[in-house]
């Protein structure tokens, strides 16, 4: 009996092809995710410049200069001092609570990004319950932050992550309640169908018209779950030092640092997504037709142009949380909590109740 070489060497070659098709079903689905996580990199990078150069012109202040032309790289340059700076845990702290910590509050953020519908069909999980995941993993952003404190060993610390802690839990049930109209409205909760229930009639189509007490209940809701002034009572440093940073140095610091303008450009995207139309030019179909169709284009062009103006609206929304950081003052804690529970719930219950009688009477 003679057996060919080469069939054998054919039958040995089929694990080799399905190893390396498994090896490339990987790469590709890695390939989405690592630009996601590279474009949202500098986009935090863009705003810490955008915020400093910002509060320098409102301060009349000359800003940062000297890294780059126009400061551009100052931030990257304060991460890279941050990376080499040494490491310090407190003797008598909860050593695993106090590392997780950090890390919990940014990979919660960085989840969000994941429902976020950057253009026509460019979103990385177009979910039934896109904007109630985003709900849900912001929430486990406060318990990273009271793991840190209580890790800490250190009773500014503690209080600020019992604080941190407060304040979601306080404003997170008005900015669901919100969301939940949105919802209403769209007849869907995924990020998708919302942008395209309002791209019928443009500018006059966004959500912000239709539920304008929504859209302040949600801008103010938003700067309390990003702690952001005047709701940064978690790390007031005339109270508490630094809050639940008091004890962190080095990388870690850097986590807590680049978590708050994580949350502060999720907000603002999600903002974009369900206030102010998403991808979709803003210019009323009635006049400008072929224009909008554009909205709809397929291909590199068009996917272009709507990540443009997505990035455009939701940077132009971030002038708001910079712009009152230097300008309002900080609330007390009572005046922070009374906000949000004798407030801001009762008004988004009632924004709520006045959209599902609307919806139930269109029918």
């Amino acid at each position: 009996m003679i057996i060919d070489t080469r069939e054998i060497q054919d039958i040995n070659s089929f694990p080799r092809l399905e190893s390396l098709k498994e090896v490339y079903g990987i790469i590709w689905m890695l390939i989405p995710i690592l630009t996601l996580v590279l474009g949202i990199t500098i986009g935090v990078l863009v705003i810490v410049w955008l915020e400093r150069e910002i509060s320098a012109g409102i301060q009349q202040r000359i800003g940062p200069e000297y890294a780059s032309p126009l400061g551009i790289l100052q931030a990257l340059a304060d991460g890279t001092k941050l990376l080499f700076k040494e490491n310090l845990l407190p003797s008598r702290g909860n050593t695993p609570l106090f590392s997780i910590g950090p890390s919990i509050a940014v990979i919660s953020i960085l989840l969000s990004y994941s429902v976020i519908p950057f253009s026509y069909r460019l979103v990385l999980a177009d979910l039934n319950i896109g904007i109630f995941l985003w709900i849900a993993i912001s929430s486990i952003a406060p318990i990273g932050l009271l793991m840190s404190g209580y890790g800490s060993n250190n009773k500014y610390s503690f209080l600020g992550g019992l604080r941190a802690a407060a304040q979601s839990i306080s404003y997170e049930i008005p900015l669901t309640l919100c969301v939940l109209s949105i919802s209403l409205l769209s007849n869907s909760s995924s990020t998708v169908d919302i942008v395209g229930a309002q791209s019928k009639y443009g500018f006059w189509g966004w959500n912000l018209w239709r539920q304008p007490i929504g859209f302040i209940v949600f801008l103010i809701s938003s700067l309390a779950e990003c702690e952001r002034l005047p709701f940064d009572l978690p790390e007031a440093e005339e109270e508490l030092v630094a809050g639940y940073q008091t004890e962190y140095s080095g990388i870690k610091f850097g986590l807590f640092y680049v978590a708050s303008y994580l949350n502060l450009l999720v907000s603002s995207l999600f903002a974009t997504v369900l206030y102010l139309g998403g991808w979709n030019l803003s210019i009323p179909y009635l006049f400008f037709p072929e224009l909008f169709e554009i909205n709809k284009a397929d291909g590199i062009f068009g996917t272009t142009i709507g990540i443009f103006i997505t990035l455009a609206k939701t940077y132009l929304f971030l002038f708001i949380p910079i712009t009152t950081r230097w300008t309002l003052p900080r609330l007390r804690m009572d005046q922070l909590l009374n906000l949000g529970w004798k407030f801001l719930l009762p008004i988004s219950l009632g924004n709520l109740l006045l959209t599902t009688s609307s919806q139930l009477l269109s029918l």
